[in-house]
């Protein structure tokens, strides 16, 4: 049974939140072997809490039920995510605690672990404007092959969404209940839309129902998940100001969207410029920060309307290369990247023109 089967059957746990996943693979080593573990040492570790120990007891003589798990996870089109998987956000893995589990439901889109992404959100009460302003700057943002990331929450949210759906681009929501839930109901067609385009993503296993707190918990990740993030309006006790002080923690660029200073929409965003955020008034703001912290395949050319960047973790193992052969062991130690991660990113290196294997699984920069 796949790795994934016994992180996704222990998370379905009653009472099994982050913290205990992580004490149980520190404990046992791995899923499957916390799954599997003897009942004395369930109840003597005090990882679990009783009910989820008896839960899982009867599950385990439960025949067939880790199989009959991952056929409906399956059926629902929903990739399980894991800490130790290649597919895992390279930038999610590095803000403190990470869920050690998502879930990805897609219609054919994989996850985009190392492609550039900026957040933007806002304000449920919105203004016309507001609405307005992004559903253009995602649009522009999509065009330039940029993933837009946001919550799919009404208002601003929801624009985000369609204004880089409309623009043939690729967006993802994160919600703050199981990835099979459309919240809000009125946003079915969007959900779908989302699907097919991008994807919807969640630490919550499906049939979870959202509840108030877990959308602050669900902001941590639209931040962990981008490079930058964009707060287009935001009154002063605005959700989507949790998401920008996440973004801080995360070392995170933020911008903001001006607004009229008569506007409560605007008081969190006018606020967050004060104190230092960026103004938004064009897409190239949002670039120019991206360009940071990406390198442009060509720079300064860009090819039809997307503009080729790299990773953060691409210029990474690109800045340990010169014209100087550097050996793939070597590398590992060099930037910290596990085996398997660093030879799908070279990989991709090799693809866009920035990197040429010579023999002995030796590489230069071109």
């Amino acid at each position: 049974m796949e790795s994934w089967v016994y992180w996704a059957a222990l998370h379905n746990l009653p009472g099994v939140i982050p913290r205990v996943m992580r004490q149980a693979v520190a404990v046992w080593g791995s899923p499957a072997q916390a799954w599997y573990a003897p009942e004395t040492e369930l109840r003597l570790s005090g990882v679990f809490k009783e009910e989820a120990i008896n839960a899982l007891i009867k599950l385990r003589e439960r025949e067939g039920h880790l199989e009959l798990l991952r056929q409906r996870l399956k059926e629902q089109r929903i990739n399980v995510i894991t800490m130790d998987s290649i597919q895992y956000p390279f930038l999610l893995k590095q803000i403190y605690l990470p869920p050690p589990v998502l879930y990805w439901k897609r219609d054919g889109n994989s996850f985009p672990s190392m492609e550039p992404a900026v957040a933007v959100v806002g304000t449920r009460n919105c203004t016309p404007y507001g609405l307005k302003a992004a559903s253009r700057l995602s649009a522009e943002l999509a065009e330039a092959g940029v993933w837009v990331i946001s919550g799919m929450a009404r208002g601003i949210d929801t624009a985000a969404h369609r204004g880089a759906l409309a623009a043939g681009g690729k967006t993802a929501a994160v919600l703050g209940c199981g990835p099979d839930i459309v919240y809000p109901r009125e946003n079915r067609d969007l959900y779908q839309k989302i699907c097919s385009s991008g994807g919807i993503l969640s630490e919550y296993p499906p049939g979870t129902h959202p509840r108030p707190q877990h959308f602050p918990a669900r902001n941590r990740i639209i931040s962990g998940l981008c490079q930058a993030v964009v707060v287009v309006e935001a009154g002063e006790k605005s959700g989507a100001l949790i998401t920008a002080d996440f973004a801080l923690e995360h070392g995170r660029d933020v911008l903001t969207v001006p607004g009229p200073i008569t506007s409560p929409c605007s008081m969190g965003t006018n606020q967050l410029i004060r104190q230092g955020a960026k103004p938004v008034l064009r897409v190239d703001d949002i670039l120019e920060e991206l360009a940071q912290d990406f390198s442009r395949t060509s720079p300064g050319k860009e090819t039809g309307s997307t503009i080729e960047v790299l990773s953060h973790v691409e210029q990474a193992v690109l800045a340990k290369l010169g014209d100087v052969p550097v050996n793939f062991e070597e590398l590992i130690d060099l930037t910290g990247c596990k085996a398997q991660d660093l030879m799908v990113v070279l990989m991709q290196l090799e693809l866009k023109g920035r990197v040429r294997q010579m023999t002995g699984r030796n590489y230069v920069a071109i």
